[in-house]
């Protein structure tokens, strides 16, 4: 059990007011709030050792390498990652996903096949697309049901010799859905084919274990789990990571250059080109030292309690639909009211305090499969409550009746 009251003193912002009336923040699947030990691991790097890593002999540089490298091991440790050199530290998950798109460009030819699910972020299909048109590679989309689940009798059947890789995210952004990734990792590896999952939605709920799931690729943005911004990691397994070119040229990811020819740098330093987001690696480790303090076990138990209450209060809205009612889900509540646009419902919410995420969430095939414009999306964390839940209700019932 998490003491919640507590947890909330950690988090600055979420005591503050918007347009007059206490901030109920409700837009955690775009981005968690950041708690003071974080800000702190912040303040505290630019206050004290601010300086470039891997190329200093000075104690600064020295002191920002230690922590910069403690961080890659607590990325490590966290997701169960078999050697350190596979843990890239890159500048979120659409970053990640384009190192393993780019690679591939040399990897495919023309008639090969990409499998993608049909509820992916568009970082997670638009890459991909552009991967098609260089090499002549054909993407196939995985469907999925009114539910919001995949169709894993149609994944079957689409998997064949001819299929190179498959795309897929854990957790759903804009429908909560948790897919089952074992089982697609499995069948894939069955054809020789290479997976990669989008991590982004999962890692504030869900512990995931890369040597457990056996998974070749694997993206998580540090925002999504009470980071910072700009930072994430790219999981690769050393084989896969060995075989791909580097994505970027420049400064650290080299051995040695001349005008005549240049050598690479061994894993992970290979994919790390220029000076990267170090403070935002460091507060990265912190993140996740907070998050395995509380037990994401049990921030999943007491997300789920909210996800059970928020549903049903807001299915005893008149005309109210959730969309995304696969039983396998995250606290993530997708909804609209009949005849009344996402954003003008949105638009009120903020109006009174509430802040939540409206439109396609980057997800426009999704939006496109229900015939709908978007969705107003209610996402929630560790850090709030059923009250805050009693909040959102009354102000969604305030607009629908000032927009009947």
């Amino acid at each position: 059990m998490i003491d919640v009251a507590k947890i909330r003193k950690d988090f600055p912002i979420l005591s503050r007011e918007v347009n007059g009336k206490p901030l109920v923040y409700l837009d955690n699947a775009a981005t968690s709030q950041t708690p003071t030990p974080v800000i702190d691991v912040i303040v505290d790097y630019y206050s004290k050792y601010n300086a470039n890593i891997h190329r200093g002999v000075h104690t600064l540089s020295q002191e920002a390498t230690d922590a910069y490298e403690q961080a890659r091991a607590k990325v490590q440790h966290h997701f169960n990652i078999a050697k350190a050199q596979e843990v890239i530290l890159t500048s979120g998950t659409t970053h990640s996903i384009n190192i393993v798109a780019s690679g591939f460009t040399s990897l495919l030819e023309k008639g090969d096949e990409l499998l993608v699910s049909a509820m992916e972020h568009h970082s997670n299909i638009v890459p991909w697309q552009m991967l098609c048109e260089r090499t002549g590679a054909v993407l196939k989309v995985i469907p999925m049901n009114e539910q919001g689940e995949l169709d894993m009798g149609l994944y079957r059947e689409l998997l064949s010799d001819s299929t190179r890789l498959v795309f897929c995210n854990h957790i759903s952004n804009a429908l909560g859905t948790i897919n089952p990734i074992e089982e697609i990792i499995q069948e894939a590896h069955e054809v020789g084919a290479a997976v990669l999952v989008d991590g982004a939605q999962a890692a504030p709920h869900i512990k995931a274990d890369m040597q457990q799931l056996d998974v070749d690729f694997y993206t998580v943005s540090a925002h999504k789990i009470c980071g910072p911004t700009g930072v994430g990691m790219l999981y690769g397994k050393e084989e896969w990571l060995g075989k791909l070119p580097p994505y970027q040229g420049g400064g650290e990811m080299i051995a040695e250059v001349t005008f005549e020819k240049t050598t690479y740098a061994d894993l992970p330093h290979k994919f790390e080109a220029g000076t990267p987001n170090i403070c935002g690696g460091i507060a990265f480790g912190a993140a996740l030292d907070y998050i395995n303090a509380i037990g994401l076990t049990n921030i999943a138990a007491y997300e789920n309690d909210l996800l059970a209450y928020a549903t049903a209060e807001l299915l005893k809205i008149e005309g109210l639909k959730i969309y995304g009612t696969s039983e396998n889900k995250t606290s993530v509540i997708s909804f609209n009211i009949e005849g009344m646009h996402p954003y003008d419902i949105g638009s009120i919410l903020d109006k009174l305090g509430v802040a939540v995420r409206t439109g396609h969430h980057c997800a426009q095939p999704i939006m496109d499969f229900y015939k709908i414009p978007g969705t107003v999306r209610a996402s929630f964390s560790f850090y709030n409550t059923k009250e805050e839940v009693d909040v959102l209700v009354a102000c969604v019932k305030r607009a629908r009746n000032m927009l009947a």
